[in-house]
C-alpha cells in the first residue's frame, strides 16, 4: 500500500483552550498507480486531510491518528524527513496557481528549483528538463516559455506550470486539491485528461480533492465521500454512480443542474436528504415548485448596439498594436429575462460586462438604457444612472472591503445615493435585505471574514440590491463555490428575478448553469459573438462547431467517461 490513513483526527487551536474538530476519525488507503478521489462541500475536511499528509498545515492544528506512507508514520517523522519528501515522492497541485506561483521569478527557475533541489541536477541540465517537462504538459513553445512570468500566461497555462513543477522528480504521488475548479470547461478537460495521461505514464497514484462529482467521476478510481469531518461513503466510482448508498452522496450527484431538463428550483443537499428521510417514512412529499412563466413581451430594459472594445499593446520600442477584445456586439434584454453569456477564458465576455457598465471604456458601439446612450452620458448623468445597473463580481472574497462589518458595506451605496431620510432607515433596509437573500439579523455587524464564500456572495448580492437596481451583471459569481452553495445562489437568483423583476447578464463557462438561469444565451469566441439563440436550442441543437465543442467538455460524471472510453 502506498498511502494508507487511518483513524485521522486533526483539531485546530481556537485560543483559551478551545478546541475545533475538523477531521473525526477516518480512515482510507490509496493503492499504487489509483486515483482516489475526497469529495465534499467546502468546510467537509477534505483539503484539512489532504495537507495533513505532509504537514501543510498551520501551526496551531494538532493531527493524531497514523499517516503510513509505504509503512513509514508521517505523524512521527521530523521536518527534515518531510522536507526531504515534499516534492521529491509525494508533490502538491493547488486550486490557485496565481497563488502558488512565485510572481517574481520565471517559470525556468520554479521549475528548476525541485529539480537542483531533491535531483541534484545543474543548470543546464535542469533547464534542458524544465523544457521536457513544459512539452510533456502540452505548453506550447516551450523553451519561449520558460522565461515568461506567471501572470504573462492564462489560468490554464498556469495550473500546466503548477503540475510540470509538481512532475519534476517524479513523485510516487501527486495531491491535486480543486486543481480544475475556477476554469472554464475546455480547459478543465484538457487538464483531466492530461492528470490521466501522466497518471498513466509516470505510474502514479493520485490524490484528487473535489466538490464536483460530476469531475470527479471522469478521472477517479475510488471516492471517499466526506461531509462535517467524517467519511460517509468509500467504494469505487462505479458502485458511487451507480448505487450510491448515503443519502449525502445522492445529494451530491442530484444537487448540480444538468445539461437534460430544467426545473423550476435546484434541490440543495439538506433538501435532498430530507426528501429521502420522507421517502423511508411514507410521508407525503412536497408539492413540487412550479415555474413561473416569462411574459415574451416585456419591455426592453437594455438594448446594446454593435458594441466594441479594443485595447493597444505595446509591439517593439515605440509601436503599438491594436487588440479587438470585443467586436460588434448585440442583443436586447428584456424586463424578468436572463441573457446567459458563455465562452472559454479570454472568449470577451467579461470585457464585455464590464464594457457595459463603463468600468472598461468603450471603443464604439451604443448601450440604450431608459432611452439614453450610456456609453455618451457625462459623469454627473453616468453616477445617477449607474445605481440602475449593478455588478455582482466572481470572487465575494476580493469584492468585499475587509473592514467594514456587513452592515457597513450595505449603507455605504445607500448615503452615496441618498437613499432613505437617514442612519436609522437605512439600517432597517439592509437588515431587510439580507433576510430576503437568506441572511439573518446576526450577520449585520460581521465582518466578510466571518462568513464562507457563499454568504459572502449573499452579501455582494445585498449590497446590489440596496440600490434597487433593473439590471444585474453577474460576472462569474457561482463559479468558485461548491454545488450546493452554487444551487442555493442560483435559486436565490431566481426568487429576486420572480419578486422583483430583475434582469440579469449572466456570465459564466459553466453551460449546465446557463441553462438552469438564462432564457437566451450569447456564445462568444475572440470576442465575437458567434451563436445566439434561446438557451434550450442552443443546446439541444447549436449550429457551431465551437458551441459543440464547449458543451461536449461538460463533465458528465461516471457515465461521460464510459461515454468516451476513458
Amino acid at each position: 500500500m502506498l498511502l494508507s490513513i487511518q483513524d485521522l483526527k486533526v483539531q485546530f487551536r481556537m485560543g483559551r483552550g478551545v478546541m475545533a474538530d475538523a477531521v473525526k476519525g477516518i480512515s482510507f488507503d490509496i493503492p499504487e498507480n489509483t486515483t482516489v478521489a475526497l469529495v465534499g462541500e467546502s468546510g467537509s475536511g477534505k483539503s484539512v486531510t489532504a495537507m495533513s499528509v505532509l504537514n501543510l498545515l498551520p501551526d496551531n492544528a494538532v493531527r493524531s491518528g497514523r499517516i503510513l506512507w509505504q509503512g513509514k508514520d508521517l505523524l512521527q517523522t521530523s521536518m527534515r524527513d518531510l522536507q526531504a519528501l515534499r516534492g521529491r515522492e509525494i508533490a502538491c497541485v493547488f486550486q490557485d496557481p496565481m497563488s502558488s506561483l512565485n510572481p517574481v521569478f520565471d517559470v525556468a527557475k520554479q521549475i528548476c528549483e525541485p529539480l537542483m533541489r531533491h535531483m541534484g541536477l545543474g543548470k543546464a541540465a535542469a533547464l534542458k528538463r524544465a523544457e521536457e517537462l513544459l512539452h510533456e504538459v502540452g505548453i506550447p513553445e516551450p523553451k519561449r516559455r520558460l522565461s515568461s512570468y506567471p501572470h504573462e500566461m492564462s489560468g490554464g497555462q498556469q495550473q500546466r506550470v503548477m503540475i510540470a513543477m509538481a512532475l519534476a522528480c517524479e513523485p510516487k504521488l501527486l495531491i491535486a486539491d480543486e486543481p480544475t475548479t475556477a476554469l472554464d470547461v475546455t480547459i478543465q478537460r484538457q487538464i483531466l485528461e492530461l492528470l490521466g495521461k501522466l497518471k498513466s505514464s509516470h505510474r502514479m497514484s493520485v490524490l484528487f480533492i473535489s466538490h464536483d462529482l460530476g469531475v470527479v467521476g471522469e478521472i477517479s478510481d475510488h471516492v471517499v465521500v466526506m461531509r462535517h469531518g467524517q467519511i460517509r461513503e468509500s467504494a469505487d466510482v462505479a458502485t458511487v454512480f451507480a448505487s450510491p448508498k448515503d443519502d449525502y452522496t445522492r445529494a451530491l450527484l442530484a444537487c448540480r443542474p444538468s445539461l437534460e431538463g430544467n426545473p423550476a428550483r435546484l434541490m440543495v443537499i439538506d433538501d435532498h436528504i430530507a426528501a429521502a428521510k420522507r421517502e423511508r417514512d411514507g410521508t407525503a412529499a412536497l408539492a413540487e415548485v412550479q415555474a413561473k412563466p416569462k411574459d415574451a413581451d416585456a419591455p426592453v430594459v437594455l438594448e446594446v448596439k454593435s458594441l466594441a472594445k479594443s485595447f493597444w499593446l505595446k509591439q517593439g520600442v515605440f509601436g503599438k498594436r491594436e487588440f479587438k477584445a470585443v467586436q460588434n456586439v448585440n442583443f436586447k434584454l428584456r424586463r424578468g429575462h436572463t441573457l446567459g453569456v458563455v465562452g472559454e477564458s479570454g472568449s470577451g465576455k467579461t470585457t464585455m460586462g464590464l464594457t457595459l457598465l463603463r468600468l472598461h471604456e468603450p471603443t464604439g458601439g451604443e448601450v440604450i438604457f431608459d432611452g439614453k446612450n450610456l456609453l455618451t452620458l457625462t459623469d454627473r448623468e453616468r453616477q445617477a444612472m449607474r445605481r440602475r445597473i449593478q455588478i455582482v463580481f466572481q470572487n465575494p472574497y476580493a469584492s468585499l472591503n475587509p473592514r467594514f462589518t456587513v452592515g457597513q458595506t450595505l449603507v455605504e451605496p445607500m448615503n452615496i445615493h441618498n437613499i432613505g431620510s437617514g442612519l436609522a432607515e437605512r439600517e432597517d433596509r439592509a437588515r431587510k435585505l439580507l433576510e430576503k437573500v437568506g441572511l439573518d439579523g446576526r450577520a449585520f455587524g460581521k465582518y466578510p471574514h466571518e462568513f464562507s464564500g457563499g454568504q459572502r456572495q449573499r452579501v455582494a448580492i445585498a449590497r446590489c440590491l440596496t440600490l434597487e437596481p433593473e439590471v444585474l451583471v453577474l460576472d462569474e459569481s457561482v463559479s468558485a463555490l461548491d454545488v450546493s452553495v452554487q444551487a442555493q445562489v442560483l435559486n436565490l437568483l431566481r426568487d429576486l428575478q420572480d419578486d422583483l423583476g430583475l434582469a440579469y447578464v449572466f456570465i459564466s463557462h459553466d453551460l449546465a448553469v446557463v441553462r438552469f438561469i438564462s432564457d437566451e444565451v450569447l456564445v462568444m469566441k475572440d470576442g465575437v459573438v458567434v451563436e445566439q439563440a434561446s438557451s434550450q436550442q442552443i443546446l439541444a441543437a447549436p449550429r457551431e462547431e465551437y458551441t459543440r465543442r464547449l458543451l461536449s467538455a461538460v463533465p458528465r460524471g461516471y457515465q461521460g467517461r464510459a461515454a468516451t472510453g476513458a
